[in-house]
């Protein structure tokens, strides 16, 4: 969900993965991968799944896609969610609720022959599992690529470094990182590449794009306290659907009027939690310094039995896939960038 403020944003930079070469990006991992589970999948929407009924598109997204990044010159440093925040219920719930009716849909669909209907419900019907997160770890691991656990939403966390200089961005397809203070978001990174426009057929290239908070701040005349106001306003993942009547244009007349403690107490609130409560979370959330940002050297024989004898890919395509991932190993180190390890 995240965030809706993309009216705010007026200039967008569209990028080349060439344009990010020798750059770290912190990625929220658990949007990454639930872009992987709706996107890899066959064209009645089933995803990828071994021969036991194991789900592997998150596999095959975070593998393919990582190496496609290392191959561009990029070190993406996946930062996983820790403990919810208390505020994030309802929306955990809604989402499940979503993907329990979504997969209804899916099974009519399908039953009534409607490929593209299945397919587009498919893409919202399955949750990430416990165990395909920590296959997510151990791909990366071995990969070479740290893997950065938030103490609560990943992408704060990123936000967190991004602001540290650690790393150049952050990476999501929600704005929210803007709001917890990162000041450059690249979007589209984990899904660029030609993609199906849904319901029509046709095809779109989807190129990343750079949002920098300093531009959207100085293009509406407002502080990031502001922007975390109007976010508030119109709704985020910890009070859905924001403040009834406002949207994004009228949130940013009234920042501009009222500080927090007095707009909050003019505008009807029928939310569970407290509105300063949110805006605190958002200035101020929960972050760590205990992290790395450094490569190692991949695990190549560890990686192939893991993608291959354990998750049944194609051995001839994943041994193509690790000598690149050894190549731009090379290239990392051989390049004098020792900031890298």
């Amino acid at each position: 969900m995240g965030v809706k403020i993309g009216e705010l944003i007026e200039r967008r930079v569209e990028l080349k993965l060439s344009d990010l070469s020798g750059r770290k990006i912190a990625l929220d991992a658990f949007n990454a991968m639930y872009q992987f589970l709706a996107k890899v999948r066959q064209p009645d929407g089933t995803p990828l799944m071994t021969s036991r009924g194991e789900i592997t598109s998150v596999h095959s997204g975070m593998f393919y896609r990582t190496a496609n990044l290392l191959k561009e010159g990029i070190i993406p440093i996946y930062v996983f969610d820790g403990e919810k925040p208390v505020f994030k219920s309802r929306a955990i719930e809604e989402r499940a609720r979503a993907r329990e009716e979504a997969e209804v849909k899916w099974k009519e669909a399908l039953e009534e022959g409607d490929i593209e209907e299945a397919r587009k419900y498919a893409q919202a019907a399955l949750n990430l599992t416990e165990e395909m997160v920590e296959d997510c770890k151990t791909i990366l691991r071995l990969m070479g690529l740290p893997v950065v656990q938030a103490p609560s939403e990943g992408e704060a966390q990123a936000a967190y470094m991004a602001s540290k200089g650690d790393v150049w961005a952050a990476a999501s397809q929600d704005y929210d990182s803007l709001l917890f203070g990162a000041p450059r978001l690249v979007r589209n990174l984990a899904i660029t590449g030609r993609r199906k426009l849904p319901g029509k057929d046709a095809y779109v290239d989807v190129n990343p794009e750079l949002i920098e908070l300093e531009d959207l701040l100085r293009s509406n005349g407002i502080t990031r306290e502001q922007l975390i106001m109007i976010g508030i306003l119109v709704g985020t993942d910890y009070n859905l659907g924001g403040v009834k009547g406002i949207g994004v244009r009228r949130a940013l007349e009234l920042v501009k009027r009222y500080g927090p403690e007095d707009l909050f107490s003019k505008v009807p609130w029928d939310f569970e939690f407290d509105p300063l409560s949110i805006y605190e979370f958002f200035l101020n959330p929960p972050k760590s310094d205990n992290y790395e940002t450094a490569l190692s050297k991949p695990r190549s024989n560890e990686l192939l039995k893991f993608m291959v004898e354990e998750h049944e890919f194609s051995e001839e395509r994943v041994r193509k896939v690790i000598l690149e991932i050894e190549e731009a190993y090379r290239t990392f180190a051989g390049g004098g960038l020792e900031s890298w390890f």
